[in-house]
């Protein structure tokens, strides 16, 4: 496992104003892995990419690279390279320009310039584009070009903040397919930061859910959204149902007025906790077959599913089926004991 990790966070902390950025993070990041850092804006995900890229220091830790602490190397020392939101091109440079541009500064030969740059053009399907000007590109087709000029420099480490935030929904689920296929190919490590949950779901190995300068959670995608760790986690990470709930004892708990069993252990007797069920774990079914019930408020088509709000219990239950019930009908809600999810309150100072 050691050998695997390529960098380490241990205890990072960094404020800004006396106002805390990032909170005693603790991370390490495989070799060839493709790591997301996720949450929302002023989370502290771009700040953890800025202290690994060299941009900022950290006020407290270490951040060491391949066992070594790198807190304070330059950032044009450091072995990795950044893709930002914003692609920086030269815009009084070529296609092919702007890629050799890290290597002309490095004094290469022309041949071996010419060699890597031929190489990423092809990586990054953009072949026969070097004498173009970057003006002349779409915004897709720059930000290739920008993750091209990132990745001639053979960096082990790729850093990309919010790099499709630009780009419009179709060519954002295109480029989220290619990076991952060009992170398979190239085999270095990524760290990519986004707020955008679907994105982190269909890119990562693993993602590091963050609040309030704090890692929430860390996992599979499958693992996040299968499994959350708190409400915060559960809510951002798709969509949920939470509710307020008492647990009686292992594997029994009490929500909506209705003891029902559950998964979960380890909690006190009588101890207070969220209750978290996915809308597409909430099965309708007629009145009397469900152990819970309410009414269908509206309706509405979502493509691939309906997705009802239906109130009963003391709660508007988020309930996504393929099979529509109409509106104002009285139905029956069932869960399965392992769809629903235990978790501890926050406790808030």
């Amino acid at each position: 496992m050691t050998d695997s990790i390529i960098l380490e966070l241990k205890n990072i902390s960094k404020s800004y104003d006396d106002t805390p950025a990032l909170v005693d993070i603790n991370l390490y990041i495989r070799r060839n892995e493709f790591i997301t850092l996720l949450g929302p804006s002023g989370c502290g995900k771009t700040t953890t990419l800025r202290i690994i890229g060299g941009f900022e220091d950290p006020d407290s830790g270490d951040l060491l690279f391949e066992g070594r602490n790198i807190n304070d190397l330059p950032a044009y020392k450091r072995k990795v390279n950044t893709v930002f939101q914003k692609y920086a091109l030269f815009p009084h440079m070529n296609v092919f320009d702007n890629i050799a541009f890290g290597l002309k500064i490095k004094k290469m030969p022309k041949d071996v310039i010419r060699e890597k740059v031929e190489r990423m053009l092809k990586l990054v399907n953009l072949e026969g584009f070097g004498s173009r000007s970057v003006d002349s590109l779409s915004g897709g087709q720059q930000q290739r070009v920008a993750i091209a000029r990132a990745l001639v420099n053979e960096p082990e480490v790729l850093l990309l903040d919010e790099p499709l935030g630009a780009l419009d929904l179709k060519l954002r689920k295109e480029m989220q397919v290619e990076l991952k296929k060009m992170q398979q190919t190239l085999g270095i490590t990524f760290i990519y930061v986004t707020h955008d949950q679907e994105e982190a779901l269909s890119m990562s190995d693993t993602i590091v859910v963050m609040n309030n300068g704090e890692i929430q959670q860390i996992g599979t995608p499958e693992d996040i959204y299968n499994e959350p760790k708190n409400a915060f986690v559960a809510d951002f990470i798709g969509e949920s149902n939470i509710l307020d709930g008492i647990m009686e004892r292992d594997y029994l708990v009490t929500f909506a007025g209705k003891q029902v069993p559950c998964v979960d252990k380890g909690f006190d007797a009588q101890e207070e906790v969220d209750v978290v069920i996915r809308p597409e774990d909430v099965k309708v079914v007629p009145r009397e077959e469900g152990i819970l019930e309410g009414v269908v408020r509206s309706v509405t088509f979502k493509g691939v599913h309906y997705e009802m709000m239906i109130e009963g219990e003391g709660h508007t239950w988020m309930v996504h089926s393929t099979l529509m019930a109409p509106e104002n009908t009285r139905v029956g809600l069932n869960i399965r004991p392992d769809d629903i999810h235990i978790m501890k309150k926050k406790v808030t100072a």
